[in-house]
């Protein structure tokens, strides 16, 4: 069915992204700062929370963080739609928790992030909700 196939393309632009996140987060430097000295002060640094860790870490480690949650979503997702869509869309719980989800993270990418990201939660956005749309659209259909 059709909302299937678009809640799939939903999930697996999040999960492009938390994939292409990491991958950054861990290999090249398109994460690092422009500034040397700033990332040179950065592992110096400890935030005021902790001594245990530095600003670096904890950079690197929010950035990991971050991916495995676009990630998780777009893998779940992703698989309810595919192997459990009836548990997926007669989930009213689950369907506005991935809508606040992506909607917060389309809110955050155009406050901190820049054009690619916002353009991809964006789309992922798009489809969701066409997905659950139509979802509703045919269900209405067969009853």
């Amino acid at each position: 069915m059709i909302f299937r196939t678009l809640m799939v393309a939903s999930a697996a632009i999040v999960l492009t992204l938390g994939i292409i996140h990491l991958v950054y987060t861990f290999r090249g430097t398109k994460l690092n700062p422009r500034d040397p000295a700033l990332q040179a002060s950065m592992k110096q640094v400890s935030p005021v929370i902790t001594r245990a860790t530095t600003m670096w870490k904890a950079w690197v480690g929010f950035n990991a963080t971050h991916s495995m949650g676009l990630m998780l979503f777009g893998l779940v997702y992703s698989y309810l739609a595919i192997r459990h869509p009836d548990i997926l869309f007669g989930s009213p719980f689950l369907l506005l928790i991935g809508l606040a989800m992506l909607v917060g993270g389309a809110l955050l990418a155009k406050a901190y992030f820049f054009r690619i990201p916002f353009l991809g939660i964006c789309l992922a956005l798009v489809f969701y909700v066409a997905s659950w749309g139509t979802s509703v659209v045919l269900a209405v259909d067969r009853g």
